[in-house]
């Protein structure tokens, strides 16, 4: 009966290592698909969002003043 307890016993740790590893495995895969993604969106330089939204802010902005000049524009014109 000790003989077969001692098998399970065994059995449950080979298993329990098995997950581990395979826990391991699964971590180490996204750490490195996820460099690997950083490196191609690095490599396509694209812009990140914070950028993204200065640079629409920036736009903005110059709408707005374009559009104040043109009415400056316009009322000098018809003086």
């Amino acid at each position: 009966m000790d003989t077969k307890s001692k098998i399970f016993d065994d059995l449950s740790q080979l298993m329990t290592n098995a997950m581990g590893v395979a826990q391991g495995a699964k971590d180490e895969a996204n750490n490195a698909m996820s460099s690997m993604m950083e490196r191609w969106l690095a490599d396509r330089d694209f812009v990140t969002r914070e950028e993204f939204d200065a640079v629409q802010a920036m736009a903005q902005k110059a709408r707005e003043e374009n559009e104040a000049l043109a009415a400056r524009i316009e009322a000098l014109e018809a003086k």
